[in-house]
């Protein structure tokens, strides 16, 4: 079935039904980077270009998801949701896939590898941004609910629960990324300096990559507020 016609029919339903299509597409691109990191631990550059590979290709998927998206958004005065808001919604959904594309990139570009007393904590740092991830995700799941008892009741104190606990990843995520950058500053006189240069990036994006997770929980809050 053509990819349009899938997401049309979707949209016969509801509008929401593909905002939740895409960012599972979305999560798939995030996760695959806990195997295409460990790849990179540990050597395997031939696995971590396949795991790249499978990368891009849910970032593509999730770009042509966004288009479609875009294409079918029924203009009608009765959509559940401002059509503005969903059009922003899914525009922030997309970077997240971005972002997780843009690491596996450059890292497979350079050959790049976490230093060898760096691996563990920066393992960490990456699962708790998946997680972020997973949390916009399980938040997003909640949305079709949300708007079938009108935004009230119980439903709307789960997903502020559900984007409240979003928020307290994001915070572990700097935490972690504070800690890790500290490390990486007395490492520095061990290593090339370009190479330093390209780690912080990459600890950086992985932050960043956190924090547009949280978005995706931001603008479910500020569909809330309204």
């Amino acid at each position: 079935m053509p990819l349009g016609t899938s997401i049309a029919g979707l949209f016969g339903r509801s509008p929401i039904s593909p905002l939740q299509k895409h960012y599972e597409t979305v999560h798939q691109a995030t996760s695959e980077l806990l195997n295409f990191f460990q790849a990179a631990i540990d050597g395997d550059w031939e696995r971590a270009e396949a795991v790249q590979q499978t990368i891009s290709e849910a970032e593509n998927e999730a770009d042509e998801l966004k288009k479609e998206f875009r294409l079918h958004l029924p203009r009608s005065l009765f959509l559940p949701v401002p059509r503005a808001d969903l059009l922003d919604m899914i525009r922030v959904q997309d970077r997240v896939a971005n972002k997780a594309k843009d690491i596996a990139g450059l890292m497979l570009g350079r050959n790049m590898s976490p230093p060898e007393s760096l691996r563990e904590p920066v393992m960490e740092y990456l699962e708790t941004t998946v997680n972020a991830s997973a949390q916009a995700r399980k938040a997003i799941q909640e949305l079709d609910n949300l708007v079938e008892t009108g935004f009230g009741g119980r439903e709307t104190e789960l997903v502020e629960e559900l984007v409240e606990e979003l928020d307290r990843i994001e915070r572990l995520t700097d935490e972690q990324q504070i800690r890790i950058r500290r490390l990486l500053f007395e490492l520095e006189d061990q290593l090339a300096p370009v190479d330093v240069m390209f780690l912080y990036k990459i600890i950086d994006w992985i932050g960043d990559l956190a924090d547009r997770a949280q978005k995706v929980g931001g603008y479910l809050h500020l569909l809330l507020a309204r």
